[in-house]
């Protein structure tokens, strides 16, 4: 039996103000549920941080209308590195972070009024999606595209993150990666050229071959209906060499650290790794407590190296004020929570 993959949980993004951006973020992108907010050592994933711990201050963030979270993350123990190079599109690693829109003109018109940085303008993808990207004060470059499947109601004019587009280098590679360990097995498009939607991109004007990748079968599990449907977009430069974004540098520093799937069965997950060739790299070997929510995780690299973290969800609070909180070992795996329990998650909301 396969472990159970409720969706993304949540793409990890390195910033040098964890507060500043967690206000940036909810603005913008309607990320106003603060599921966890703790500030702690990481010492579990010295493969990433030169074998040394390191303390670091991390806000989850979640979209009640659906999609995955931001694990806003800052280290606290040292300054966070920027890349040394433009990151180009086709670099190896997270480019971009796909975000839904339930009606793409007007959100582009929102994030437009807001004078956010608007890199080129609304335009379609090989599938005939509309589509367009936005840099936040970071440097960290987001694709806002159309989307259909929802999950509750609010004013805000994005979701959460439906996916990435990931630099590789091998297509082939990366497809039977994706789609053995985490069931993107079905290709919607895979195109090889020069994209004008991609122009306004840096490293745009590159010919690349781009394949868009989903999961055929529903995500099931207990955030399943949170979390929704997802994408990923792989990406492999053509005329040039590319460079690994995170090269000579930390997992925590600036930029998309990570892809997070929240699953259930994580020894079930480890034996499907394994078994493809694509062993843990982090295992926290049991619960790890993570402020307010705890869990367990784990981390594998994809062909690349580019890092997904599992995260089996032990408990979570509900409404903190009360201290509602919901231990999911005690509940069917297979289910989705009820939709009642789970709109109750935007009691946690943090409004201005």
């Amino acid at each position: 039996m396969n472990p159970i993959i409720s969706g993304i949980q949540q793409v990890g993004i390195g910033i040098p103000d964890v507060q500043e951006a967690f206000t940036w973020y909810r603005r913008l992108f309607g990320m106003d549920i603060k599921v966890f907010d703790d500030e702690a050592e990481a010492n579990l994933m010295l493969p990433y941080t030169g074998g040394m711990p390191h303390k670091r201050h991390a806000i989850l963030a979640l979209n009640i209308r659906g999609g995955g979270g931001f694990e806003i993350w800052q280290y606290k123990s040292r300054e966070p590195v920027l890349p040394a190079f433009e990151i180009q599109l086709g670099d190896t690693g997270i480019f971009a972070t796909r975000m839904k829109s339930s009606d793409i003109l007007q959100t582009y018109n929102f994030i437009k009024s807001t004078n956010t940085e608007i890199l080129g303008e609304l335009n379609q993808a090989p599938d005939g999606t509309e589509h367009f990207f936005v840099r936040d004060p970071y440097g960290n470059i987001f694709e806002i595209v159309e989307a259909t499947d929802w999950f509750g109601n609010a004013s805000s004019h994005t979701g959460g993150p439906g996916g990435c587009m990931i630099g590789v280098t091998d297509v082939e590679q990366a497809l039977k990666f994706y789609a053995t360990v985490l069931g993107y097995d079905t290709v919607l498009y895979d195109k090889t050229g020069i994209f004008s939607d991609l122009a306004c991109l840096p490293g745009g004007q590159s010919k690349v071959r781009r394949v868009l990748i989903e999961h055929s079968q529903p995500r099931a599990g207990s955030f399943s209906k949170l979390l929704g449907s997802s994408k990923l977009e792989l990406v492999s430069v053509q005329d040039r060499v590319c460079r690994k974004i995170y090269e000579n540098r930390y997992w925590g520093d600036r930029g998309f650290i990570h892809l997070c799937f929240d699953i259930n069965g994580m020894s079930r997950m480890k034996a499907l790794c394994e078994k493809n060739g694509y062993p843990f790299t982090v295992d926290s070997s049991g619960s790890f407590d993570m402020g307010e929510a705890a869990g367990y995780f784990s981390y594998v690299e994809d062909p690349d190296g580019t890092l997904i973290e599992f995260v089996e969800t032990h408990r979570i609070p509900i409404l903190k004020k009360i201290g509602w909180y919901l231990d999911l070992r005690k509940r069917d795996p297979q289910k989705s929570l009820p939709n009642w329990m789970l709109k109750a998650l935007s009691l946690n909301r943090v409004k201005d």
